[in-house]
């Protein structure tokens, strides 16, 4: 099932478009020519800070992140760490500091979010100053706070899959809590998840991409098993034919590598990804 690795090896490149899509667009300074952004997960980082982090995430060529709870920020900021404590000049320095690297924050996650509107609120408010396109969690118990909000700050919010037997690992079951909701509320498909739990992701794609906002974008070696992530296009999971499908119904958000393997040195291995992704979005550019 192996395919050929078309776009793996392409230097990475930097464009622009405007996004195709309603409510809070994603920052254009990250899209693609195909109109998705290019990110990387911090937690494929998380041994470093997130100064350090935003710094590979850049020599990896990607031009945006998500960001993740927790993570020392390191640098001018030392061991203050990332999330809705931050104050606005923490959060001034940060934005000054990846605009410098060329990156920019379009997501923060996964996160555990109260379904008490005020607690929920921080997060919100966390993601508005950053300029936040979305937040992943998956507290689907939240989901009628989550609505509210999402609509009023118009921020998307991405229910994350972990695999079997997580109470998420189902799309069926995100699926039916969240299909008459609020059009900011969808998923953030982690493929590699759903390849573990044995589903066959382009399968649950054409299902679910409507209400798709953002990826946890994976490849890996086999379906059914917990195998290591790979440099896309290595793999058996058809990156390029589902981010077809998604864009055929519609999806312009946020693609996150989320490389969780060789941990230390794993820079690389996610340049390659990064560099398939822009092959891709010159190949397909809207």
């Amino acid at each position: 099932m192996k395919r050929g690795s078309l776009f793996a090896m392409v230097p990475a490149a930097s464009v622009l478009l405007a996004l195709r899509s309603h409510g809070r667009p994603v920052n254009p300074d990250a899209l693609t020519e195909a109109g998705f952004t290019i990110s990387v997960q911090c937690w494929s980082l998380k041994e470093f800070t997130l100064w350090e982090a935003i710094e590979m995430a850049a020599f990896a060529g990607a031009s945006a992140i998500e960001v993740f709870p927790g993570q020392k920020i390191g640098g001018e900021l030392g061991g203050t760490k990332l999330g809705p404590d931050m104050s606005d000049e923490q959060i001034a320095t940060l934005l000054e500091y990846a605009k410098k690297n060329g990156v920019v924050p379009v997501s923060f996650g996964v996160t555990g979010i109260s379904k008490r509107e005020k607690e929920a609120r921080q997060t919100f408010e966390f993601a508005k100053k950053i300029g936040l396109h979305g937040v992943t969690t998956e507290s689907l118990e939240a989901l009628d706070t989550l609505e509210k909000l999402a609509e009023e700050y118009d921020i998307k919010v991405c229910f994350h899959n972990h695999p079997k037997p997580t109470a998420m690992w189902n799309p069926d079951k995100t699926w039916e809590a969240i299909k008459d909701r609020h059009e900011n509320i969808g998923f953030c498909a982690d493929v590699g998840h759903w390849a573990t739990s044995g589903l066959d992701p382009m399968e649950v794609v054409k299902k679910v991409a409507p209400r798709v906002h953002s990826f946890h974008m994976k490849d890996r070696e086999a379906l059914g098993e917990w195998t290591h992530d790979r440099p896309f296009g290595t793999g058996v999971i058809d990156i390029a034919a589902i981010l077809d499908e998604a864009r055929k119904q519609g999806f312009a958000g946020d693609v996150t590598i989320e490389y969780e393997h060789n941990w230390k040195s794993n820079v690389p291995e996610i340049a390659q990804c990064v560099g398939y992704l822009r092959a891709y979005a010159k190949i397909r550019k809207a």
